[in-house]
């Protein structure tokens, strides 16, 4: 059976608006996760992606950042995600 295959855009392979997300997810994070080279041929859809993030993580809401984190980390491992 045929395994699927995504390309991904390596950091030394990025350029314009793809590479300042790079280079921002290096100094947030160290490295370019795998999930944000998933759409790397699509930046538009990264950067919104990246924004719904944040807002969800960091914005307004009821619930601590402690709290947030804990529902991710628990939906995560709920559908065998190591991220």
């Amino acid at each position: 059976m045929p395994r699927p295959y995504l390309k991904l855009i390596d950091e030394d392979e990025a350029e314009g608006a793809l590479k300042e997300d790079y280079d921002a997810a290096i100094e947030r994070a160290g490295k370019v996760f795998n999930i944000l080279k998933a759409m790397s041929l699509r930046p538009g859809v990264l950067r919104a992606s990246m924004a719904l993030y944040r807002e969800i993580m960091f914005g307004e809401s009821g619930l601590t950042r402690m709290e947030r984190e804990l529902l991710a980390t628990v939906a995560s491992v709920e559908q065998s995600c190591h991220y």
